[in-house]
């Protein structure tokens, strides 16, 4: 009768941690996240545009991080430079071409923990029409309820280089640089129930 007692309480607790290790999918808050670039300009300078969040999306597996993923797309209609002037010629078919490709978007392949709270994720990024391999460095900030929200809630910071030639947005190079560096910070939550989303 006791061993029965024990399996029983086994078996609640093995449920228990089955439920708690399921990946939890969070959805990114626009307001609470910054997608930054930076090029080298002539040598001078170092600009810096912020291209936001349109629409993101995270699933974490905490105990197996290989089943995790991210998904997200960044309005370039968002993007913001503090100079409106640059801003709209960023826009123009010599760059972006935002008319014509208004969207770019990110979709993870692989992800693998590195230790430490960090990660390597793999993932398709299309730019300009043009989608290619890109890798982020993500770093793990914190999961956990949200002490304001107290919904499960996630945030990461994630860096990456890469060269803008290969999406065909080559213009000016090399005097404005090809490598462009991208760090991004982002936190989300998992969508209250009964959320209309």
């Amino acid at each position: 009768m006791r061993s029965l007692k024990y399996l029983v309480l086994a078996g609640l607790l093995g449920a228990v941690v089955s439920v708690q290790a399921a990946p939890v999918t969070y959805k990114l808050d626009p307001n609470h996240t910054m997608v930054l670039f930076s090029w080298n300009h002539f040598g001078f300078s170092n600009p810096t545009a912020d291209l936001g969040l349109g629409e993101g999306t995270v699933v974490f597996d905490e105990q197996h991080p290989a089943d995790s993923s991210v998904e997200v797309s960044l309005p370039l209609a968002g993007l913001d430079t503090h100079v409106p002037a640059l801003d709209e010629h960023l826009k123009k078919p010599d760059f972006f071409n935002a008319d014509k490709y208004p969207v770019v978007t990110f979709k993870s392949t692989a992800v693998q923990a590195l230790g430490g709270n960090r990660f390597k994720v793999t993932g398709n990024l299309t730019v300009h029409g043009v989608t290619r391999p890109v890798v982020l460095d993500a770093t793990l900030n914190k999961v956990g309820p949200h002490p304001m929200t107290k919904v499960p809630s996630i945030g990461f910071d994630a860096t990456a280089s890469l060269k803008r030639s290969d999406f065909g947005v080559g213009a000016y190079v090399p005097n404005v640089s090809d490598e462009i560096s991208i760090r991004i910070t982002t936190e989300g939550s998992v969508p209250k129930t009964g959320t209309a989303r």
